[in-house]
């Protein structure tokens, strides 16, 4: 009877997970904590970093035939996102389901209010300069160009926070790390959320890898849930792909914050 609605959850956390850019853990887990109250803090980090996992390798490959992911700036970030990962996936596992849950409410809570106040600015801005600046500029299948250039330095160092928090609270980290593409490393918006998806995949990999290891998953029911939810992501994925092309950057934005701060007060509310 469980398959009769996790493939369908996967198929939606999938495709809205894509559509941001944020891989759709921070929706997943949510509802895992909702419907298996008795479940580990670990264990659900563990299934959702296992459906992130195909849920952006599906995404990646969408976004890579419509050429909107900066592969150089994705393989950068991926690989400042692994001693993060690591740490978030060892610490997990002591701390109390309740305390889990408020700290995922809070973070959730934080990034989507922040997005909401925060407005971008349409002024022309001059290129960064200093230490190790990178200039990009990615041509989609469509013929759109997006250039821009970015520190590459600070996008290591956000990525770094950025695994360590993914793995920790088992969401991929694509809703914080595409705030930051966006409003600190000034990344266009469709270009944010193809790369975030790239990244996605080694650091939700990375994580997963982790739980594996220290036994927080293994070949049981828990694994089965997993692999259920991830074949919907997949099929998701895709979907969520196409619709992003047809929607305004402004629009993505508002829908992630939105999403945020009402999984956010859910979450809290339960917990408290």
């Amino acid at each position: 009877m469980e398959i009769a609605w996790l493939f369908p959850l996967g198929i939606g956390v999938g495709a809205f997970g894509t559509l941001v850019g944020a891989g759709g853990g921070f929706v997943l887990v949510p509802v895992l904590l909702f419907l298996y109250p008795e479940m580990k803090a670990s264990t659900v980090t563990s299934i959702s970093l296992l459906v992130v996992t195909a849920n952006a390798a599906s995404g990646s490959i969408a976004y890579g035939l419509q050429r909107r992911i900066d592969v150089r700036s994705g393989i950068l970030f991926a690989c400042a996102t692994l001693p993060g990962a690591i740490a978030g996936s060892l610490i997990v596992g002591s701390i109390p389901r309740r305390q889990f849950d408020l700290i995922f409410a809070f973070v959730l809570g934080g990034v989507g209010i922040w997005l909401i106040l925060w407005r971008p600015i349409n002024a022309i801005r001059m290129p960064p300069q200093g230490w190790w600046v990178v200039h990009r500029t990615v041509k989609d299948h469509r013929g759109d160009t997006y250039s821009y250039s970015y520190r590459a330095w600070l996008g290591m160092l956000l990525s770094l926070f950025v695994g360590f928090f993914s793995s920790l609270l088992g969401v991929g980290g694509g809703f914080i790390q595409v705030p930051l593409m966006t409003a600190v490393l000034h990344f266009p918006v469709h270009v944010a959320t193809a790369t975030s998806q790239f990244v996605l995949g080694f650091m939700a990999l990375e994580g997963s890898s982790v739980h594996i290891a220290s036994g927080d998953i293994g070949w049981d029911e828990n694994l089965a849930k997993a692999g259920v939810l991830a074949v919907g992501a997949i099929i998701g994925a895709q979907a969520g792909a196409r619709i992003s092309r047809h929607l305004p950057p402004g629009v993505i934005t508002r829908i992630l914050a939105v999403t945020l701060v009402i999984v956010a007060a859910r979450l809290g509310f339960t917990a408290l």
